[in-house]
């Protein structure tokens, strides 16, 4: 079993681990959370330089509170694709500096496969072929996972991601950033059928409707809508939790019933949940339901998996790591990869 510090900087989390195959030694996470509301939004340059303020401490700590010296560690990992360019370098250039200094193998891991690892922190007995519904601010994607670096993206969505959905909708409602708990929290408190809102079709040339691909522009734009129309009925205050309610139940709804015809129809029984949407309890509880309906096993991680941390993308690279994948000291940082291109990252 291959022992493994991990450095993970692709937007606004300064985290690093120490992660031994599939079992977490250290998880250390430095929010930036405070320091983007002011902006209601991650401002990359800010972020960068928080990065660099934080990471030292940040990865002294993952070591310390692991217990292990340098000759105990058998890599080092740090998130290279996709995300913040900025933020992506101050993480790879920690990752190959410590990797070169002790003497370790280097290893950039891409940070879609790090969220799809996330199920084995909690899960270690999961093994492919299954389905991953991966949710977060900046993805929404249903991947076929087949093994280790090798994925089938089967669906997608056209537009913002329902993370990004999330943001926006609470930004539209003052809520704050970020809006994915808060929305989520008001949602409990309305009446999830207050307001009909579209779940966002892709139509197909041919005609019908594209069973996996998803959209939340036009959900965000009837959102909108909505509110300007209470607002000139003189609706006030505004019906927020009713709002959130419905817009939570129409992403959860759409998510769902996507996931869940795309692992029927591939022959996979297995649904694991990734990314910071897979904290939605709308989602969860929905995505619960249908897969006991359907017989379909439905995996989600633990809370302080679904969001940015270095666990997952330590867990990604021991596993490629104890293949005898390594990538080389002059792999730079990209702000997109297809998932596809995985092992590119090792040469292969």
């Amino acid at each position: 079993m291959k022992t493994v510090l991990a450095i993970e900087t692709s937007c606004d989390e300064t985290a690093a681990a120490v992660v031994r195959s599939r079992t977490v030694l250290s998880n250390v996470v430095a929010s930036q959370i405070d320091i983007h509301r002011r902006y209601g939004g991650v401002v990359p340059e800010v972020a960068s330089r928080a990065h660099v303020e934080n990471l030292g401490a940040v990865t002294e700590t993952a070591l310390e509170n692991a217990g292990l010296g340098w000759s105990e560690i058998d890599g080092i990992a740090s998130t290279c694709a996709p995300g913040l360019v900025g933020a992506l370098m101050v993480g790879v250039t920690a990752g190959k500096t410590l990797a070169m200094l002790h003497s370790k193998p280097f290893l950039g891991i891409h940070h879609l496969e790090g969220h799809i690892y996330a199920s084995y922190l909690s899960q270690p007995e999961l093994h492919p072929p299954y389905l991953c519904l991966l949710v977060s601010g900046g993805h929404t994607s249903l991947i076929h996972v087949q093994d280790c670096g090798q994925y089938e993206m089967l669906g997608k969505t056209r537009d913002d991601a329902a993370g990004e959905a999330f943001d926006k909708v609470a930004r539209l409602l003052d809520l704050g950033y970020p809006g994915g708990p808060v929305i989520d929290k008001l949602a409990a408190q309305g009446n999830p059928t207050a307001f009909k809102l579209p779940e966002g079709n892709i139509s197909l040339p041919g005609g019908g409707i594209h069973p996996y691909d998803s959209s939340f522009s036009g959900l965000k734009t009837a959102v909108l809508r909505l509110v300007q129309s209470l607002q000139a009925e003189g609706v006030d205050p505004l019906p927020v939790t009713d709002l959130c309610a419905s817009f939570q139940k129409t992403v959860a709804k759409g998510l769902t019933k996507r996931a869940i015809r795309c692992a029927l129809d591939h022959g996979l029984t297995k649904i694991a949940i990734g990314g910071g949407v897979a904290a939605n309890s709308g989602l969860r509880q929905h995505l619960a339901a249908a897969a006991e309906e359907n017989n379909l096993q439905v995996l989600f991680p633990p809370l302080k998996y679904c969001t940015d941390n270095a666990a997952m993308i330590g867990c990604a690279a021991a596993d490629h790591l104890e293949r005898g994948h390594q990538s080389d000291f002059a792999l730079g940082t990209r702000s997109r990869m297809d998932l596809a291109d995985v092992m590119t990252l090792y040469g292969r």
